[in-house]
């Protein structure tokens, strides 16, 4: 359990184990990292904020852990934070996925929104959290983007949003699928306000996500080795049956393809997004 994870006044509790969140201070462990099977500690990771010294490799980071890495201290205010899923359709184990979501990660929901600042620009940012259900979007997902963005064009400020998404959430039928036009409508309606919108994709992004606001953006930024895609690689080899180009659906394939804007590592992109809003503000970067 940790206090304050986001930064605001009123703290929340998350209450995980050591396994499902691999960060115990108190009992620093040795983890293996999946892309060169180097054993770390958890010193070293901690040090480059979950990255591995050895070959760049990203680890999937806490929606918390994400917003404290590109926030300045104490500007996230979050909004929309009772917002919770129903079973709507009376799913068979909806109700009790939906209750360990909950439990394992403190949030009510896949997406995290807010206020906050970034080297003192004010933006609202919304950040997927992978461990609430692989970040699916359902209803409510979808109903906290909207009215993220709709809280941008209010304020008059640029929206991020940190995508990790599994894809749609089948639990929800067509009403989750719905939440692509939804929010892709909403992005249609910032842009026209002149809003900036900044899209940072996290391994993996993909499914409806991918196919509706994350690849609105006006910049789409990446982590390195990002998975992104509709389908995964081996649905799409087998569907059209053609052997795809290795590493076809990451994030320095796309990038070389004109998919992307920029692919930026951890550790610089507080600093990019800063530069970036600095431009779009008419300041310096």
């Amino acid at each position: 359990m940790f206090k304050n994870p986001l930064g605001k006044k009123k703290y929340i509790e998350i209450n995980v184990s050591r396994d499902e969140l691999m960060h115990d201070i108190a009992f620093p462990g040795k983890y293996t990292c999946s892309a060169c099977s180097s054993s770390l500690n958890e010193g070293e990771l901690l040090a480059t904020n979950w990255v591995c010294p050895r070959c760049n490799f990203h680890f999937a980071l806490t929606a918390g852990e994400r917003i404290m890495a590109l926030c300045d201290d104490d500007s996230f205010v979050e909004f929309n934070a009772g917002m919770c899923s129903r079973n709507i359709l009376a799913f068979p184990g909806y109700d009790e996925k939906l209750d360990k979501g909950r439990q394992e990660t403190g949030l009510n929901e896949s997406v995290i929104t807010g206020t906050a600042a970034i080297e003192g620009c004010k933006i609202v940012l919304g950040v997927m959290e992978s461990r609430f259900m692989m970040a699916s979007m359902g209803v409510v997902t979808g109903e906290k983007i909207c009215r993220a963005a709709e809280k941008a064009i209010e304020l008059k400020c640029p929206l991020i949003m940190v995508a990790a998404s599994g894809g749609a959430r089948m639990q929800e039928g067509m009403v989750s699928l719905m939440q692509m036009t939804r929010t892709s409508a909403v992005i249609d309606q910032l842009h026209k306000q002149g809003r900036l919108f900044i899209a940072l994709l996290t391994n993996p992004t993909t499914g409806g996500v991918l196919a509706s606001f994350a690849s609105l953006a006006d910049l789409i930024i990446a982590e390195p080795g990002a998975l992104i895609g509709f389908a995964g690689p081996r649905v799409i080899q087998q569907t059209i049956k053609q052997q795809m180009p290795e590493g076809f659906q990451r994030a320095e394939f796309l990038l070389e393809h004109g998919m992307l804007d920029m692919v930026v590592e951890r550790g610089r992109q507080k600093e990019t997004l800063a530069g970036l809003l600095a431009i779009h503000m008419g300041g310096k970067s």
